[in-house]
C-alpha cells in the first residue's frame, strides 16, 4: 500500500523448523472468533465529524474524503494470523483519484502488511482492485483486477485469509490470490509480527487513477464508502504472546482444494491484467523469489 500522508531466522535444523510449526498449530488450538463492533473494537485513525458515521449500532461504519482530510479506522486488537470478512460499498459516481482500502498491518520494525486497494475510477469506467503485500519491509507484489460487478451498487464480501503455511484474499469466496509460503527457496513470508485490521478511503491521485493523469474532481465530494459485518478469526496477541480462548480451526488449511483452485484460475483468466510475478521488465534481474 502507497504511504498515506493522513494519516525464522533459519533454523539450525529440520527438528527447529518443524517444532516451530508445531508451535504455531498449538496456538491455533485456541483462537477467537468475534463479529466486531465499531463502536467497541475499532478506532478512528482519521478524519472526524461528519466524516466518520457508526451505522446500525456499531454493525457498520461510512467513512469520507473530503478536500481537508482523509478517513480511516483501525482495530483495537492485534492478530499473530487470522481469518477476517468484510463487507464494503464503494464510492459511487466519479471516485477518481480516491483509494478505498481493507488491510492488515503491523508495526514492528520490519513492516508486514497485506491489501484490498480499490482504485478509484471515471464514472462509467470499472473500478480496479489491487491486492499488494509487504513482507519484512518490502512491497511491489502488486496484482490488479477488474471486478465481475458494480462494487457501488451493493455491499460484497473481501476476505483476507493468513496462516502460517498461505494467504489466500478472496472476494465473494472466490480466491483471487494465493501466496504460499515457499521456505524452501528462501522466500519471505510474515510469520512472526502481529497486525492491526485497517480500513481507509484517502487521497492518492498521483497514481491511483490512469496512472495519476486524472486528479479527485472536489466538486463530486465528499466521497463515502461504507463498511459493515466484519468478522475475525484468528489468534488475539497480546504482550507479546498469543492470547487465544476459543476453539476453531477450520480456516487453518495449507491447501486450496481443487474447486477453489479452479475459481481463482476463472478468476485470474478472465479479469487480472497484471501479475508483478510476470513482469520481467520491472524485475530485469530476476523474479521475487515467491514467484
Amino acid at each position: 500500500m502507497e504511504t498515506q500522508t493522513c494519516s525464522v531466522s533459519s533454523c539450525s535444523s529440520n527438528f527447529a523448523i518443524h517444532m516451530l510449526f508445531v508451535c504455531v498449530i498449538i496456538i491455533f488450538s485456541s483462537s477467537m472468533v468475534a463479529s466486531a463492533n465499531f463502536l467497541k473494537d475499532i478506532d478512528h485513525t482519521w478524519g472526524g465529524g461528519d466524516r466518520v458515521q457508526i451505522l446500525n449500532n456499531g454493525e457498520g461504519i461510512a467513512i469520507a474524503l473530503d478536500e481537508t482530510s482523509c478517513s480511516g479506522f483501525q482495530s483495537r486488537n492485534q492478530y499473530l494470523f487470522a481469518k477476517i470478512d468484510l463487507q464494503i460499498k464503494l464510492v459511487p459516481g466519479n471516485s477518481a483519484g480516491t483509494v478505498t482500502a481493507f488491510y492488515v498491518s503491523s508495526k514492528e520494525e520490519f513492516h508486514d502488511e497485506i491489501d484490498f486497494e480499490f482504485l478509484g475510477r471515471v464514472e462509467g469506467d470499472p473500478y480496479i482492485l489491487q491486492t499488494n503485500m509487504f513482507i519484512h519491509g518490502v512491497g511491489k507484489r502488486e496484482t490488479q483486477f477488474f471486478l465481475w460487478f458494480d462494487p457501488t451498487t451493493d455491499f460484497h464480501n473481501y476476505t483476507i485469509l493468513w496462516t502460517p503455511f498461505h494467504i489466500v484474499l478472496s472476494v465473494d469466496g472466490i480466491p483471487i490470490r494465493e501466496l504460499k509460503n515457499n521456505k524452501e527457496k528462501g522466500a519471505p513470508f510474515p510469520m512472526r509480527q502481529p497486525m492491526r485490521i485497517y480500513g481507509s478511503l484517502w487521497n492518492a491521485d498521483s497514481w491511483a487513477t490512469r496512472g495519476g493523469a486524472v486528479k479527485i474532481d472536489w466538486t463530486k465530494g465528499p466521497f463515502r464508502a461504507w463498511f459493515k459485518n466484519l468478522r475475525v478469526d484468528g489468534c488475539l496477541w497480546s504482550d507479546g504472546n498469543s492470547n487465544c480462548t476459543k476453539s476453531s480451526t477450520s480456516w487453518l488449511s495449507s491447501t486450496l482444494d481443487n474447486e477453489s483452485q479452479q475459481h481463482m484460475k476463472w478468476a485470474h483468466t478472465n479479469y487480472m491484467f497484471y501479475d508483478y510475478c510476470t513482469d520481467t521488465k520491472r524485475f530485469p534481474k530476476g523474479l521475487p523469489l515467491e514467484c
